[in-house]
């Protein structure tokens, strides 16, 4: 045992307190906080123990593959596209836009990865954390950040990085949303949305696969079994299939990657000055992620006429943490006026930053993979 050990036991049990008290994503938290116990049982290593993740032969080691290969990410997105429904994007596709602009983060992360000394792959991994969206963090830093070609193995900073501030997105985003907007802006009303027909929610999926993947090749994995699992929900001919990886699949995956990605926090490999500059930098991301969301928002107010005007807090969804930040944005909402409901309105970005990150991280992979 090692003052190491301990600390990461500590940083376990918190993760626990915090889904079982707060419930701040208890559905990842939970798994990850319990595999952060299970990764720091001290134990000999190299004694014919093959107990742990990095033990070539033991359980854990074949269960981490699905992670170190990149192979639960994209089943995560086909459960999350068979969970989500597109129609208060298709019926304002204008918010989309916000969903690109909370990219910002992205990018900005990534420059300030390389202005910290990363490899540029290594900072094409830590930028994915500003996308919001913790299957695609880990997706990008299997490719990217992996041990290999010269690279250090960043996929556990950058996961843990990338749940935990999912998990406090309740926490991170309201006092900026506050600093960017006025008491005027967050008591715009906006338009209901417009009722979807099932005609255009089929081949919502369809062309939203052949516009995105033609240009951006390197977003497939995750953009082909998003729409695919969209697809199965709304041809309504499939239901079985989509009952399946909305609930079963997505919920047995989940904690494999929660218990994996948290069991490789193993001290020795967890605890260096990369990792603390990770968590740094991704607390960093989400904050200019909400900023870029909010910001462009109102920019578009400007082109925009009275009666149409975007109410600003909806651009803090763009940031892919479906539907936290969706949440977030109703509940200010609803402080400022208790008849304002913005919830329908925020999902329209939100899904949208889902679809931005996976480009963003396709357009990384394509020019540094």
């Amino acid at each position: 045992m090692t003052w190491g050990h301990l600390v990461m036991i500590w940083v376990g049990l918190f993760f626990l307190y915090l889904a079982i008290r707060y419930q701040y994503e208890p559905l990842l938290l939970v798994p990850i906080g319990f595999g952060i116990l299970v990764g720091n049982i001290p134990f000999v290593e190299n004694a014919g123990l093959e107990i742990g993740i990095y033990e070539e032969g033991s359980v854990l080691y074949y269960l981490y593959q699905g992670v170190s290969r990149g192979i639960y990410p994209p089943l995560i997105f086909l459960g999350i596209g068979a969970l989500t429904d597109f129609s208060s994007l298709i019926s304002n596709p204008r918010l989309i836009l916000l969903g690109a602009a909370a990219q910002i983060g992205v990018f900005l992360t990534f420059l300030g990865a390389l202005a910290l000394g990363f490899t540029i792959q290594e900072a094409g991994a830590v930028g994915i954390i500003g996308g919001a969206d913790g299957p695609t963090a880990i997706f990008i830093s299997s490719r990217l950040a992996n041990g290999l070609d010269g690279t250090q193995n960043l996929i556990g900073p950058i996961a843990i990085a990338a749940y935990s501030y999912m998990a406090l997105v309740p926490v991170i985003q309201p006092p900026v949303m506050r600093l960017l907007t006025s008491k005027k802006e967050r008591l715009i009303r906006m338009k209901p949305p417009r009722t979807v027909s099932r005609t255009e929610k089929i081949l919502f999926p369809i062309a939203g696969l052949l516009f995105t993947c033609f240009v951006v090749p390197g977003a497939l994995p995750l953009l082909g079994t998003l729409f695919l699992g969209n697809l199965l929900r709304e041809s309504t001919v499939t239901e079985r299939l989509a009952k399946t990886a909305q609930k079963s699949m997505i919920d047995i995956v989940t904690i494999l990657l929660g218990l994996t990605v948290g069991a490789s926090t193993q001290a020795n490999v967890f605890l260096t000055p990369q990792s603390i500059m990770i968590f740094v930098l991704g607390a960093l991301s989400f904050i200019f992620a909400t900023a870029g969301g909010v910001t462009f928002a109102k920019v578009m107010n400007l082109f925009l006429k009275e009666g149409n005007k975007l109410n600003p807090l909806i651009g803090a969804a763009g940031v892919s943490a479906v539907p936290l930040s969706a949440r977030v944005v109703q509940q200010m909402g609803l402080k400022e006026d208790p008849t304002n409901h913005l919830l329908m309105h925020a999902m329209a970005p939100n899904v949208a930053g889902v679809i931005g990150s996976a480009v963003a991280a396709g357009m990384l992979l394509s020019f540094l993979g």
